[in-house]
């Protein structure tokens, strides 16, 4: 029977539950400091996500987050800080748009074919700063950075109408052109409520594959292994630098991927309305889930019901800015509540094995007076 670590375990789940009792807490207070009910806007958006409608688009919202935010985890677990997700996710997503609004195949083929590009994209611009890290030493966070702009200049110059995109008539929008409906990815009709996209639960799958390859492979033991230290890692056989450029590779197919459930479940388009930001909600959403799968997922789900229940905030007379409020909160709170568990966590180790040390010199002692 396996021996389960009961510190360990509370030691796991305390940086999560101490991050969102703060973030709540603090959240009323700023609220309370500005004259404004702290409690009414968290009950009208539980009302509003009553409504099947929007549990619709929470569900649809988390999976799109989930497989963002699995990216960025596979980073973190190399100790490697891929600030390019959004960058890779919104060139991804429009690159893959284009090759399949541009092709006509059958139905599983086509959307084949722009799940790849789509993983390519993102694969090759986050390799990017995988190569320049691993031959010249560049910080991932500075060269993805700046990735992040190019990608917003070059996403801009290719969607004018002289270059690739197409404006349709009547409308400012610019778009790619639409995806025909041989690559529409089937989802789940749910009515009134509308329809749960089919990759959302692609996304759900993956991170089953996300826990089995990191935790019962040795690719995952090795890239475990360099991220707790390269040195020691290397000296053992494993390439570090091999498994750098990997796991950038993988962080980046997977942000390529974040794109695909609302390109392939809804607006069969990229066009300037496509969501922006989902890279960097990503980041809190993996910091919150501990770079676990399960946590991941509740984590996801939070930020979507935050995005998604607050419509109702400003027909209430309360500025939907707040929920931005809360997740900024979140996220210091995030940040200051796994430190504090951290350091508590190398307190309560040391004071183990000090306990140990001791249990030990007393049986020896006592083994020496009997003798």
């Amino acid at each position: 029977m396996m021996k389960i670590d009961k510190d360990k375990l509370i030691i796991g789940a305390a940086g999560p539950v101490l991050a969102l009792v703060s973030s709540f807490v603090l959240t009323v207070l700023v609220l309370l400091a500005t004259g404004l009910d702290p409690i009414e806007p968290i009950r009208l958006m539980i009302e509003n996500a009553g409504f099947s409608d929007v549990q619709v688009l929470i569900v649809n919202y988390t999976g799109t987050l989930y497989l963002a935010a699995l990216g960025v985890a596979i980073g973190f677990r190399m100790n490697l800080f891929n600030i390019g997700v959004d960058g890779q996710y919104r060139l991804a997503a429009m690159l893959s748009a284009l090759v399949g609004a541009a092709v006509e195949l059958p139905g599983p083929l086509h959307i084949l074919l722009i799940v790849l590009v789509a993983m390519v994209t993102g694969a090759f611009w986050a390799g990017i700063a995988g190569i320049l890290k691993t031959t010249r030493g560049v910080s991932e966070v500075v060269s993805t950075i700046m990735l992040n702009a190019i990608t917003t200049s070059l996403v801009a110059w290719l969607i004018l109408p002289k270059n690739f995109g197409v404006q349709p008539a009547g409308s400012n929008d610019l778009t790619t052109g639409q995806i025909s409906e041989s690559g529409w990815f089937p989802g789940i009709d749910m009515g009134e409520g509308g329809q749960i996209y089919g990759f959302t639960f692609v996304a759900f799958a993956l991170g089953v594959v996300y826990w089995f390859v990191l935790n019962r492979t040795k690719f995952g033991f090795d890239l475990r292994a360099t991220g707790e230290s390269e040195s020691a890692a290397q000296a053992s056989g494993v390439d570090a630098k091999k498994m750098i450029l990997t796991a950038m590779l993988i962080s980046g197919a997977l942000a390529g991927l974040s794109g695909m459930p609302i390109l392939l479940g809804e607006t069969h388009t990229y066009s300037l309305a496509f969501p922006v930001g989902v890279g960097f909600t990503a980041i809190t959403v993996a910091l919150l889930g501990r770079n676990h799968p399960v946590g991941i997922f509740f984590a996801a789900l939070l930020f979507a019901f935050l995005e998604k229940a607050s419509s109702s905030l400003d027909i209430a007379g309360y500025p939907k800015e707040i929920t931005q409020i809360m997740q900024g909160i979140i996220v210091i709170a995030v940040v200051v509540s796994y430190e504090l568990v951290r350091r508590y966590g190398l307190r309560r180790q040391q004071q183990k094995v000090g306990e140990e040390l001791a249990a030990g010199g007393a049986i020896k002692t006592d083994k020496e007076v009997a003798a």
